[in-house]
């Protein structure tokens, strides 16, 4: 069930998302408006487009954020394999998007410090604070006899 609502929901956030999309339902809309004298510009003629605009729009929410959701998680997954990946990088920036609002504030501002100091000129700078321990490292620093007792993971193997 979960499949097919996820290739329904990207399939209909895909075709929504395009000109033509917009411009069928442009004119939708012209022709809806044009009938107004024909219909005396009655209630039920107001009716009619008022209903219509909101089901599809309370639909069209729930199938749009549900795409957004999963678009989200899988380029969170993406940036934090590339963190992991590139030495250098900071590791505490590795699922930062779990932080409280606050936590991610002071990230943000610290960052946006440093972008304003390059585009100053200045040399960039690391994010304040001990970076985060690699497993890598922490394992280097294990003395010979911790290393060799570890168990291999099926994984490893």
């Amino acid at each position: 069930m979960e499949k097919l609502f996820n290739r329904f929901a990207s399939a209909t956030a895909k075709i929504t998302g395009r000109p033509w999309t917009f411009i069928a339902c442009l004119l939708l809309v012209l022709v809806w408006a044009a009938t107004g004298p024909l219909f005396g510009f009655s209630e039920t003629w107001q009716l009619v487009i008022n209903t219509g605009t909101t089901i599809i729009t309370f639909l069209m929410v729930f199938l749009i954020q549900s795409t957004q959701n999963r678009d989200a998680a899988a380029m969170h997954a993406k940036m934090d394999e590339l963190i992991y990946a590139v030495r250098k990088a900071d590791a505490r920036f590795i699922g930062i998007e779990h932080l409280t609002d606050k936590e991610l504030a002071v990230i943000l501002n610290e960052v946006e410090q440093r972008a304003l100091a390059i585009h100053a000129g200045k040399p960039a700078r690391a994010i304040t604070g001990k970076p985060a321990a690699r497993a890598e490292e922490i394992e280097a620093e294990q003395p010979p006899k911790a290393r060799a007792k570890r168990p291999v993971s099926k994984a490893g193997a």
